[in-house]
């Protein structure tokens, strides 16, 4: 018999009921099915005993492949396919015929180690060089292969924290190659200063202002001297992403995720005070990855920067970093959201 399983893995008491946001709260309970089924790895938990399988069963789903890291043996995604009962015509086309879903860091046990290098990687811009990306991209690819012509729409893709930077790499490589995606990105990494922790709305504004000419003006002096594959290589790369609009949930209490609020927002300002080509440029390029050379070498933007989404905000009291960043926000009835659409 393994370890009493916390309450947060047991699907009858912590996960959703009665969510009117249907496509987000099962996208949330199936990556938080990849957490739970690395906990019961960890625990020994098998069969009556594994916690995971309520987290996909209760919406029809069935783990068709759990992905696995080759360094430690965790359990970091899985690919499920959807089983439904009868619902009609309508309700069956709009749902997925798959979901491929990854977990984000868990600091406790055998994971951890592996987890902690794995997000410095990401801070680094490393990522895509992980034996972990390699091994979801390929289930990735696999699931699209899978599916029939014509309904590669048919394949989502959800990742939660770390996962989110998995999955966001993985489709921004099949958008290239113009397969698009949808994709459900939670409490996705912004590796950037946290202005919008800044509480003066004028001072972050300036900030905002202030960077965006100085990343505009870096971007043309490299452009202008050469250095690698220039402006019009790296708009080339953003410009190709254009028709992939991930669905982005944040929180503005979690300092990982809540600049996508200030990045969006401060594209649409610049646009209304009449510099929307500065503003533009801003949006798929930072001060840091144009000095170090990042989105030149290939013509690929730094990992964070999209240039479409469907941002919602979780806008409701959140008294720690825990819950703020935390999964199992998203699938409660009673949040606060904000939603808006954004268009490169």
């Amino acid at each position: 018999m393994g370890k009493m399983p916390s309450q947060k893995d047991l699907f009858e008491v912590s996960g959703p009921t009665n969510c009117p946001h249907h496509q987000r709260s099962v996208m949330a309970s199936l990556v938080q099915g990849v957490y739970v089924m690395e906990r019961d790895r960890q625990w020994n938990r098998h069969g009556h005993d594994a916690r995971a399988p309520a987290w996909w069963r209760s919406f029809h789903f069935e783990m068709r492949q759990a992905l696995v890291d080759a360094t430690d043996s965790s359990v970091f995604g899985a690919v499920y396919a959807f089983q439904p009962p009868w619902l009609g015509p309508a309700a069956v086309a709009s749902a997925p015929h798959y979901v491929v879903a990854f977990r984000g860091t868990i600091t406790k046990k055998a994971s951890a180690f592996r987890d902690l290098k794995l997000d410095l990687q990401l801070v680094g811009n490393g990522l895509h060089r992980t034996s972990r990306f390699h091994a979801a991209m390929q289930a990735i690819q696999g699931v699209v292969a899978a599916a029939a012509a014509g309904q590669h729409h048919r394949v989502w893709l959800a990742g939660h924290s770390l996962g989110s930077a998995i999955a966001t790499l993985g489709v921004k490589a099949m958008a290239r190659a113009g397969v698009v995606l949808p994709t459900f990105l939670f409490n996705a990494p912004f590796p950037s200063t946290p202005v919008e922790k800044i509480g003066d709305r004028r001072v972050k504004q300036g900030i905002r202002i202030a960077n965006s000419f100085v990343t505009a003006g870096v971007a043309a002096v490299l452009h202008k001297g050469g250095a690698g594959g220039g402006a019009s290589g790296g708009y080339d790369a953003f410009a190709m992403l254009a028709r992939w609009v991930p669905n982005v949930f944040v929180n503005p209490g979690d300092p990982i995720s809540a600049e996508y609020v200030g990045y969006f927002n401060h594209r649409k300002k610049m646009e209304d005070i009449g510099a929307g080509a500065v503003g533009r440029l801003a949006t798929r390029n930072s001060v840091k990855d144009l000095l170090l050379g990042i989105g030149r070498a290939g013509g690929c933007e730094p990992l964070h920067l999209f240039p479409s989404a469907v941002l919602t905000v979780n806008r409701g009291p959140s008294p720690d970093f825990k819950v703020a960043h935390g999964i199992h926000q998203w699938w409660r009835p009673d949040l606060e959201l904000e939603c808006s659409a954004h268009y490169y």
